[in-house]
C-alpha cells in the first residue's frame, strides 16, 4: 500500500512542519507517531519522511530522502466556465487528478448570474479540494486556482496549443492535437456552460486564435467534458 503523502509549505534544513486542520488530521484521526513514515511534498520534489513530532495542531517532519516521482508530460490550462459551484468542485477535483496545471474559471455569456461574484468567496475552498485532491493522486504539485475572469480576458490565456470544446460539428479533438508533442508544450482547454456557447462567442474565440474540436456525437456535461479533454490531452503526450 502506497504511503500517505502530504503539502508542507517548505522543508528548512531537512525538517518540515504541518500545522492546522490536516496536522490534526494526521495526529488525531490517523494516530500519527514519532518514527512513522510518510511522503512529504514542497511543492517541488517529493521526500520519504519520518514524523519526529505530532501533537495537536502542529506534526514536525524530518526529511529522509527523495523520492522520484512522475511528471506531468504537458503543462495544461483547464479554462472552465462558472457552473454550479457542486458541479464545479467535482471538475476541480478530477481535473486535479487528471493532471491540470492551472485551472482558470470563466464568466460566459450563459453563465447562471452571480456566479463571478461568488467564486472570489469560494476560491479557497477550491484551493482546498485541489490540495487533498493533489494528495490522493500524489502528485509533485497542486495546481495553481486562478480568479475568474470574464470571457473576453480568458481568451487572452497563453498556450502553444488553445482548444475550445465544440458539438459535434467541430473537428474530433484527437485529429486537431500537433503531430510533434513535447513535455514543455503549453495546452490551454477551454470548457464552455450548461447552455452551451453563443453564436457571438464562438466567433469571438475562433478570432483569438482558438481551434474549435469535438469530443463525440452526444452533448455531454461540462464537467464530463472538462474531464475526457484533460484525458486525452494527457495520454497523448504520454511516451
Amino acid at each position: 500500500m502506497a504511503r500517505r503523502r502530504f503539502f508542507v509549505p517548505a522543508i528548512h534544513s531537512g525538517a518540515a512542519e504541518l500545522r492546522g486542520e490536516e496536522a490534526r488530521h494526521l495526529a488525531r484521526v490517523l494516530r500519527a507517531e514519532a518514527g512513522q513514515l510518510y511522503e512529504i511534498s514542497d511543492n517541488h520534489a517529493v521526500w520519504l519522511a519520518e514524523i519526529a513530532e505530532a501533537h495537536g495542531d502542529r506534526v514536525v517532519f524530518r526529511a529522509i530522502e527523495p523520492i522520484a516521482a512522475s511528471e506531468i508530460p504537458v503543462h495544461i490550462t483547464l479554462c472552465a466556465a462558472l457552473i454550479k459551484f457542486d458541479r464545479f468542485e467535482w471538475m476541480v477535483e478530477k481535473a486535479t487528478e487528471l493532471g491540470a496545471e492551472r485551472i482558470q474559471p470563466v464568466e460566459t455569456a450563459r453563465s447562471e448570474k452571480g456566479l463571478l461574484e461568488a467564486s472570489r468567496k469560494r476560491s479557497e475552498r477550491w484551493i482546498k479540494i485541489a490540495r487533498e485532491s493533489s494528495q490522493q493522486s500524489r502528485r509533485v504539485r497542486v495546481p495553481e486556482i486562478l480568479p475568474a475572469l470574464r470571457f473576453p480576458a480568458a481568451l487572452a490565456v497563453e498556450a502553444d496549443h488553445r482548444y475550445f470544446l465544440e458539438e459535434a460539428t467541430a473537428p474530433p479533438f484527437l485529429q486537431a492535437l500537433p503531430e510533434v508533442r513535447t513535455q514543455s508544450d503549453r495546452v490551454a482547454v477551454l470548457v464552455g456552460p450548461e447552455g452551451g456557447w453563443t453564436d457571438a462567442e464562438r466567433q469571438t474565440t475562433a478570432t483569438a486564435g482558438w481551434r474549435p474540436v469535438s469530443l463525440g456525437p452526444q452533448v455531454l456535461r461540462a464537467e464530463t467534458a472538462a474531464a475526457a479533454a484533460l484525458a486525452l490531452v494527457v495520454n497523448a503526450w504520454m511516451k
